[in-house]
């Protein structure tokens, strides 16, 4: 396995119980989407995403209610035995929020501050450095959080007009990236000459363009040495969301960049929040940076399989790993790197079921009724008849079993 050298961030910042930085793993998070003066819907939302998967959550605290709300919403999540950190998101009227109810600032892990919606000309600075004294007074940490979308206008402003008296102005998005990174790195300096201690500083500069949030990011790493939170800020829905995600967070994570994600996708009827979260976990385990469940790996299909029992058979596997998967994490320590591999046919399955810890090849179009099972690359037995599916379900329970249990 190729081993990819993690960029090097000065302090490693805990959140609530969770640590991030280049000495810990990549966390995964989420954010709600309810009304979070709804407590009960909020409530149930964050325990939706925390049993998905999501180390941290975020929640809109944008008027007194949400504020108000903050201090329930998290008692009975702790009564209930939840522990997830959860992070309240500012924007606008953050100083005036946190400052007025401090029972639920003293609550949250961890504040979001954008840095263009804190105010505007002398009232900016006062305001953010409001933000930062109550975070400094409970000992929370900060994330800076910059987006194109609401850039610091009069920064912004200021740039291009700069720009535009060069002899060979910059393209506009070129602009864009120099005024992201730029606000950014204006406010870490101003948090720490407000007292903000540097390990309580996470950084992110989300844009909704995959090459140009690749840039802004790169360029951003090498200008601080700050906790990295990475995220398309509009990624979009369905497919595209979670393939413009995927493209961007991939690219840098492979050069060492972000030491927490997020996979932002518009909501879909009938889809559930905690889909991002999924796409988040199946994202780091695909890239081996972390491992949350037994892989499957499985036939697309061709002219060979004319029989469809391989698809549902995968089906079957990876429901009984979902179902599965709480209890093997507590007697069967490491199985999380399980591989699986359910094959269609004679062309790739032998092979791939060979290569992954147990395997099964199904039979295609006119091959011999049979399924062999390989076990730690040889192989084990062939099944046959109509029961294939239990028994390579109890094959795999056994195997497991076997493997894991004194591990």
């Amino acid at each position: 396995m190729i081993e990819i050298k993690r960029r090097k961030t000065a302090y490693n910042t805990q959140i609530g119980n969770i640590w991030m930085g280049s000495d810990h793993p990549i966390v995964v998070q989420s954010m709600t989407n309810t009304p979070t003066m709804k407590v009960k819907e909020t409530i149930t939302q964050i325990k939706e995403l925390a049993d998905a998967g999501s180390e941290l959550v975020r929640i809109t605290v944008n008027d007194a209610d949400a504020m108000i709300a903050v201090k329930d919403i998290i008692t009975q999540l702790r009564s209930d035995g939840y522990t997830t950190p959860i992070i309240g998101d500012f924007h606008y009227n953050g100083h005036i929020l946190l400052t007025k109810y401090p029972d639920s600032a003293k609550l949250l892990a961890k504040y979001r501050i954008n840095p263009g919606n804190v105010g505007k000309g002398n009232k900016k600075d006062d305001n953010f450095q409001a933000m930062i004294d109550v975070a400094k007074t409970f000992d929370k940490p900060v994330r800076i959080g910059v987006n194109w979308g609401s850039l610091d206008q009069e920064l912004f402003t200021s740039m291009m007009d700069q720009n535009a008296a060069l002899s060979s102005p910059k393209p506009f998005n070129a602009v864009v990236i120099d005024a992201m990174v730029k606000s950014a790195m204006q406010s870490i300096e101003l948090s720490t000459k407000l007292g903000l201690k540097e390990d309580k500083i996470i950084v992110s500069v989300k844009m909704s363009e995959v090459q140009e949030m690749i840039n802004v990011y790169q360029r951003l790493a090498k200008e601080c040495d700050n906790v990295l939170h990475l995220g398309l800020t509009e990624a979009g829905a369905g497919v595209k969301g979670i393939t413009a995600s995927s493209a961007a967070l991939s690219v840098l994570l492979q050069q060492g960049i972000g030491d927490t994600i997020r996979i932002s996708l518009t909501p879909e009827p009938g889809i559930a929040r905690s889909r991002e979260v999924e796409n988040c976990l199946h994202l780091l385990q695909s890239m081996g940076f972390r491992y949350f469940r037994p892989s499957v790996t499985s036939c697309p299909g061709c002219g060979r399989t004319d029989s469809d029992y391989f698809v549902h058979l995968t089906k079957d596997v990876n429901d009984h790993i979902g179902k599965k998967i709480a209890e093997w994490r507590t007697i069967y320590p490491g199985v999380e790197t399980l591989k699986v591999a359910v094959m269609g046919c004679v062309v790739n399955g032998p092979g791939e079921s060979k290569y992954a810890d147990i395997g099964i090849s199904l039979p295609g179009m006119r091959e011999e009724p049979t399924a062999p099972v390989y076990i730690d690359g040889s192989l084990s037995t062939t099944l046959r008849g109509d029961n294939i599916r239990e028994e390579f379900i109890d094959i795999l329970e056994n195997y497991i079993k076997k493997k894991y249990q004194n591990s």
